[in-house]
């Protein structure tokens, strides 16, 4: 296990784990039950920077790992699921954790989290959902005929290699990350130079192309309605009421389990977007705290 600093989360200490040959990078702060942090499309460790202390300060053991593909972890060429990642979640639960956590994810990191909790149970004590998407990429029969042949036509472009890598280095520069976040953060002070580089300085990195190009044309994997029947744990569902990615009306599933009395509570958060742990962090950390708090 070696060490390595990142510049934007310097204050974190950061390990490598090998797994299937990859590197895998994490870090792990504070002594309690476990908590992993699962983050989304795009995103890293880094993005629970303003998450992990206080969440190790309140009595838990916090875990943050770049899921394969992100961050500082290895890049490889692959056919990317989520298949994979789940494979990756349970392998690192067994390997460092070795006793049932909570998984805490955004977006695709929640999706993950959510399958984690019903496929796994035996390494999951429970779940916070955190603007949950609900697949990996857009179902055809999600979308109208005119955007379903515009995506075919995209997907066949982002996987040309002559055609691929414009789209790409347009895609991951500074300008057009921060527009991106401008419309999925509601606040734009959110939107720091500090956060920009965290997401631009990865896809810099040799290999980020591909897995770009196969995440984006990868299959949905399954959605919330197929996980949540096998689902026997608690499950905290946290959601910026302004989201444009995730609208809060991918709430209603989990109020309608709520109403029939199991064990899940919904939060909307107002005036937030797509990422509330990050752009709003004092009020979604206090009810992340006070519902872990609670379990039994």
């Amino acid at each position: 296990m070696t060490t390595q600093q990142i510049p934007y989360t310097s204050s974190l200490e950061k390990y490598v784990w090998n797994w299937q040959g990859y590197d895998i990078q994490y870090t792990v702060q504070g002594e309690g039950r476990p908590l992993v942090l699962v983050h989304g499309f795009g995103a890293c460790i880094g993005h629970w920077r303003k998450n992990i202390s206080v969440l190790a300060d309140a009595g838990y053991r916090v875990f943050a790992l770049d899921l394969l593909g992100f961050g500082g972890s290895s890049k490889p060429p692959l056919n990317y699921t989520l298949d994979v990642w789940e494979l990756l979640l349970k392998d690192f639960s067994e390997a460092h954790i070795q006793e049932p956590a909570i998984f805490i994810g955004n977006s695709i990191g929640a999706l993950l989290s959510l399958m984690v909790v019903a496929n796994h149970p035996e390494i999951a004590a429970g779940a916070v959902l955190i603007n949950s998407a609900g697949g990996l990429s857009h179902r055809p029969n999600e979308l109208n005929p005119p955007l379903r042949i515009f995506m075919a036509g995209f997907n066949r472009l982002v996987r040309s290699r002559i055609t691929g890598k414009t789209i790409f280095n347009r895609i991951r520069q500074k300008s057009q990350i921060r527009r991106t976040l401008l419309q999925v953060y509601r606040n734009s002070d959110a939107v720091t130079d500090e956060l920009v580089d965290m997401l631009y300085e990865p896809a810099c990195d040799p290999g980020a192309q591909q897995v770009f190009a196969s995440i984006i044309t990868a299959p949905p994997g399954p959605s919330p309605a197929e996980l949540l029947p096998k689902v026997k744990r608690p499950l905290l569902v946290v959601w910026g009421a302004d989201d444009p990615w995730t609208p809060i009306s991918g709430a209603k599933i989990y109020e309608t389990m709520r109403d029939r009395g199991e064990f899940v509570e919904v939060v909307p958060i107002p005036n937030a977007g797509h990422c509330p742990h990050d752009e709003v962090p004092d009020k979604v950390n206090p009810v992340i705290v006070e519902w872990l708090d609670k379990l039994p």
